[in-house]
């Protein structure tokens, strides 16, 4: 059964919709966790994604837990209250109570690291400044998001793969980031924008020594 990954939505209706209509009828989904902060339709994006039910799996990204009244965090205030302000109680803690990974067969899914939903890392990280985040990892591939752009790349020993986000990519041409069968997706869209490129955004986290 194929699987696909759709990590940072961030509340971005017409890319989930462009993205869903390419994904096979019979494919399990894995929610990669920032489902809903800093897009105009956040709650229409949470409920398209809840009306899937079975088929997906879900996991909790940190603009998830942000949500939740009293969670600290990196997600500016100017970004969370706009969103917190457009869904219910309801809603807020279905996303909180999504567990932090989600492990199928030998592949481990998770929003950031396996430590925990804020870590920073991209391709030009040095593996050495890694390798205490996967060297206890019971599970052969690592998929992960959170800084918006894809890559595929080994440290210790396993191969992680960054998924991409659908909704706000870090990267040069417009459109929606995810996986199938862990490989790279693209989709076009009406209306894409990207919030960054991707040198821009390699460029600010490797002056910031990630």
């Amino acid at each position: 059964m194929p699987v696909a990954t759709l990590y940072d939505v961030h509340g971005n209706l017409r890319a989930l919709e462009a993205v869903l209509a390419q994904i096979p009828d019979d494919a399990t989904i894995v929610v990669g966790g920032d489902v809903c902060a800093g897009g105009e339709q956040p709650s229409e994006t949470l409920e398209r994604l809840r009306a899937l039910g079975d088929r997906v799996h879900w996991l909790r990204g940190n603009a998830d837990r942000e949500l939740h009244p009293g969670e600290e965090g990196i997600v500016p205030p100017d970004v969370i209250e706009p969103t917190r302000s457009q869904l219910s109680e309801e809603q807020i803690e279905f996303l909180y109570r999504n567990p932090p990974s989600v492990q199928l067969e030998r592949v481990l899914y998770v929003h950031a690291s396996p430590r925990n939903d804020v870590d920073i890392f991209t391709e030009r990280t040095p593996e050495e400044r890694l390798t205490f985040l996967f060297e206890d990892v019971d599970a052969d591939v690592v998929v992960c998001g959170h800084t918006h752009m894809q890559f595929d790349r080994e440290i210790a020993g396993r191969r992680v793969v960054n998924s991409g986000s659908v909704g706000m990519p870090y990267e040069e041409r417009p459109g929606a980031y995810w996986t199938l069968d862990l490989e790279h997706r693209f989709t076009p869209y009406e209306g894409a924008t990207v919030r960054a490129t991707r040198e821009e955004a390699l460029a600010l986290f490797t002056e910031r020594g990630l």
